[in-house]
């Protein structure tokens, strides 16, 4: 885990577990580490530009984060199934009809953003998202996924108990580390027990994934009252009366968090981004530099292999394998930015060779044996022995490489258990045989077109 993302998701854990807590001295600028964790990956030279291209967009938010960071918004995104009041109490909050309502499923059909003019000194704002249940179901949950990869803090609206598509989505963006307030809708249409058992229901539900007390209720749309009226002369007359919404103890929730916790939220958000991001570049870099390691390794397994082949002196045969395995170390070393000088590469061989040696001394004794074999008939067996030996030589470089390439990803090092353990692990995980067939025709072939030639 990258320093990024281990600061940001030890403040993450505290505000689940106490989201109203005063911070400690330690957390008090919470903003500015992120921007520079921002900036740093912005600015960074060290990025390959095929790599930039690929993360595109990612690369593009950084910057839309700088300035979001700079106003000191908050972001909340409400979600929910269709139809559980996700408009209706974003209005309520809102204190006007800002987002689109009906009785329709699928009134909502894109995240939407409105200003809380209230919290206006935080910027607080709320975004409306489609129902995760959709008739179109994937495409409006991945937009909805979208708006709570960029939303600092998240309202879950249901109305009533949960449904396994809730209990579903609740968990995955618990995943996402944003804080969550689980909110009971509609909680008119219950009488004081019946809310009472659904909200323990709910937080049965939540337990471990938010606290307990981030369980609230709410009535964003109450159902009018029934009114009966008497006129003087005895007649009545039933008319229903408007109620307003009952959204105070929610509202009074998110303002104190907003002017609390607003900045670390915020910063919360942008340090995830930050470290996702970081860990992203960071894979495509370590693919780029493993497809060019898989290239140069094959390129000095074809290269020694024909070299040793095609020598009739084995003493020839060792001084070209070295310099050909020296070379390659070298060009991994600067392809993992970890350069080596000529001595730690004849060093780093040595180390690699004896482990090799010690595990396949018999295959060694047959490479010596098909050297002697050269000397005694004056080349003329070359042909007979030269794609064994190359295909040794090949297999051997390709172990050479593989461990090279394991002490430079760790950074020169062969961590806890050495270099033997090292060479063991990438002998078992190479098919020994496959590798000397494929080098043997490889080496064969090429001989051939040359003789040919």
């Amino acid at each position: 885990m990258s320093p990024i993302v281990g600061w940001f998701d030890s403040v993450a854990r505290w505000w689940r577990s106490d989201t109203l807590a005063a911070a400690p001295a330690a957390r008090a600028t919470p903003s500015d580490q992120a921007t520079d964790a921002l900036r740093q990956l912005l600015d960074d030279s060290s990025v390959p530009e095929s790599v930039r291209r690929e993360l595109g967009d990612e690369f593009a938010r950084i910057q839309s984060l700088l300035d979001k960071l700079a106003r000191n918004e908050l972001h909340v995104a409400v979600f929910g199934r269709v139809s559980v009041g996700k408009s209706a109490l974003g209005n309520a909050l809102l204190g006007t009809a800002a987002f689109e309502t009906g009785v329709l499923h699928g009134t909502t059909t894109r995240a939407e953003q409105q200003r809380w003019t209230e919290a206006g000194g935080s910027g607080l704002h709320l975004i409306d998202t489609p129902g995760i249940n959709e008739l179109d179901g994937e495409t409006r949950e991945r937009l909805a996924f979208e708006v709570a990869e960029i939303s600092d803090l998240v309202l879950f609206v249901v109305d009533g108990d949960m449904t396994q598509v809730e209990r579903d989505a609740l968990a995955t963006l618990a995943r996402t580390e944003r804080p969550l307030l689980l909110v009971l809708n509609k909680a008119d249409r219950y009488d004081v027990a019946e809310r009472e058992r659904l909200l323990a229901r709910l937080r049965e539900h939540a337990s471990g994934l938010l606290p307990a007390t981030n369980v609230l209720s709410c009535a964003a749309s109450p159902a009018p009252v029934r009114v009966i009226d008497v006129d003087a002369n005895g007649t009545e007359r039933e008319r229903r009366e408007p109620r307003a919404p009952d959204v105070g103890e929610l509202r009074e929730r998110l303002l104190a968090i907003c002017a609390r916790e607003g900045k670390t939220l915020s910063a919360l958000n942008a340090g995830l981004f930050a470290g996702r991001l970081s860990d992203q570049v960071a894979q495509r870099v370590a693919d780029v530099r493993r497809d060019v390691a898989e290239k140069i390794i094959r390129y000095y397994c074809l290269t020694k292999g024909i070299a040793v082949a095609l020598n009739p002196v084995p003493v020839a045969d060792l001084l070209a394998a070295a310099a050909l395995d020296a070379a390659l170390v070298m060009h991994l070393g600067k392809v993992y930015g970890m350069p080596l000088t000529r001595r730690e590469a004849g060093q780093l061989i040595l180390t690699i060779c004896a482990q090799l040696a010690a595990l396949m001394g018999a295959v060694w004794g047959v490479h010596l044996v098909a050297s002697a074999l050269k000397v005694a008939s004056i080349g003329l067996s070359t042909v007979l022995t030269a794609g064994a030996q190359g295909a040794l030589a090949w297999y051997a470089t390709q172990v050479v490489g593989r461990a090279a390439e394991r002490y430079l990803v760790a950074g020169k090092s062969w961590g806890e258990y050495g270099p033997k353990r090292a060479v063991q692990d990438i002998v078992a995980q190479l098919d020994r045989d496959s590798i000397l067939r494929e080098a043997r025709d490889e080496i064969l072939a090429r001989l051939r077109s040359g003789a040919a030639r």
